[in-house]
């Protein structure tokens, strides 16, 4: 920037009377959106962004790449940008990609990128923290964040005042989406319709007593939906059966899968198997106590593919039961006792255990036939035995050795 101060003759003609910048102007275009889809469409959007950042280049200069993401303005810069070509492709916007947001700020350097033009700060980030992240990371390698909106001239606390007011709005209105879409979440669970895929005894069904949605601006909202039995009514009863194996046997998934995998006929698998997540994952999920049941993981975490469970206290849950239980919810808070001694090395060697381990080395399976509470009525080969709950140590060798017989 020249003084306005300047000297009393004419000094243009010395060397050092305009400093030169050793590098070239380098200029490269910055923008996203949140959706391939709705309101944003990137095909008209990105080409619209273009326009405007292209306003703060100098004369006769041109755009030398383009970093552009389909992604929300909330996530991390190294969480954007992981979508696959083939869906940037499919999306058929005019601008070229050369990379996201953390492909400039990776590759910034090593390019010679002097500027980095956008619309306006929320197209870097909504959150103002990022947004400050990103600036901070391309001034250490040379870069100067211009953004469209912001005035040309005056002074430099005028221009960043401007700059700080708008990624605080920015972030205001992140903060007010996020408050509005949570409470609209809120009221879908306590209304009783399902987030997510239905858990493996359920399918979700169209809720005809919800209310019509009608076309807006987004096009047709999407049908509310409940979860209901499966058609396949095995599996209820193959869920039930193995939440009872931990509740009441405290067996590791490992086993329970193994007394499952033994009769295929009686408790389908998924895709021909049994797997541990699938087998913790229905004894943890409070869905099958009939309940709706919101808010379990958080999926922005800031670590890509990683989701962290909230705490229970965190959960939102519908006020009364809203589809068929697969266990009651007391049963349930039981498994979840068992699967924390479980964690904890407790429990291990229990009486039951005990007998399923003998019973396999003589090639038997011991199958549940019914329960009283009280009492269970099993199946060990061809044998049927009652056994009072919790069994009694002093019983277990009794069953063991008559065992013999049933071979």
């Amino acid at each position: 920037m020249s003084s306005q101060f300047g000297p009393p003759i004419d000094l243009s003609d010395l060397q050092a009377f305009v400093r030169t910048d050793l590098r070239p102007r380098c200029s490269v275009f910055v923008g996203r959106v949140s959706t391939k889809d709705g309101t944003q469409n990137p095909a008209s959007s990105i080409p619209r962004q273009v326009r405007l950042a292209s306003e703060r280049l100098e004369a006769g200069e041109e755009f030398v790449a383009y970093f552009w993401d389909v992604e929300s303005g909330m996530l991390a810069p190294e969480l954007r940008g992981l979508g696959p070509q083939a869906m940037y492709d499919a999306l058929n916007v005019p601008t070229p990609r050369d990379g996201g947001l953390q492909d400039l700020v990776d590759r910034a350097g090593d390019l010679g990128i002097t500027h980095a033009l956008a619309e306006r700060s929320d197209r870097v980030a909504r959150a103002m923290l990022t947004s400050l992240s990103v600036e901070h990371e391309l001034q250490k390698a040379g870069v100067e964040v211009v953004y469209a909106n912001e005035p040309v001239g005056g002074t430099e606390s005028g221009r960043l005042r401007t700059r700080r007011y708008g990624q605080v709005d920015a972030e205001l209105y992140r903060t007010a989406m996020m408050e509005m879409s949570m409470g609209g979440q809120v009221q879908h669970a306590i209304a009783g319709w399902n987030h997510g895929a239905p858990p493996y005894p359920y399918v979700a069904v169209v809720d005809l007593d919800a209310p019509v949605p009608e076309k807006g601006r987004l096009g047709v909202a999407r049908e509310k939906k409940k979860l209901a039995p499966h058609p396949d009514l095995r599996r209820f009863d193959a869920a039930r059966e193995l939440c009872r194996l931990r509740r009441e046997e405290h067996l590791k998934a490992a086993d329970i899968i193994a007394i499952l995998e033994a009769e295929p006929d009686r408790y389908p698998m998924i895709d021909r198997r049994w797997t541990h997540s699938l087998v913790e994952g229905l004894i943890a999920n409070p869905k099958l106590s009939g309940y709706q049941v919101y808010n379990r993981k958080a999926s922005r975490t800031g670590k890509a593919g990683f989701s962290r469970w909230n705490a229970i206290s965190e959960w939102v849950w519908s006020p009364e039961i809203v589809h068929e239980p697969v266990v009651s919810l007391l049963e349930w808070k039981q498994a979840q006792q068992v699967t924390a001694g479980l964690r904890a090395g407790a429990g291990a060697g229990g009486p039951l255990l005990r007998i399923r381990a003998a019973a396999r080395r003589l090639g038997l399976t011991v199958t549940m036939v019914s329960s009283s509470g009280t009492h269970t009525l099993y199946q060990i080969g061809s044998r049927k035995v009652v056994l009072p709950t919790p069994i009694p140590d002093a019983l277990v060798q009794q069953v063991i050795d008559g065992m013999g017989s049933t071979t």
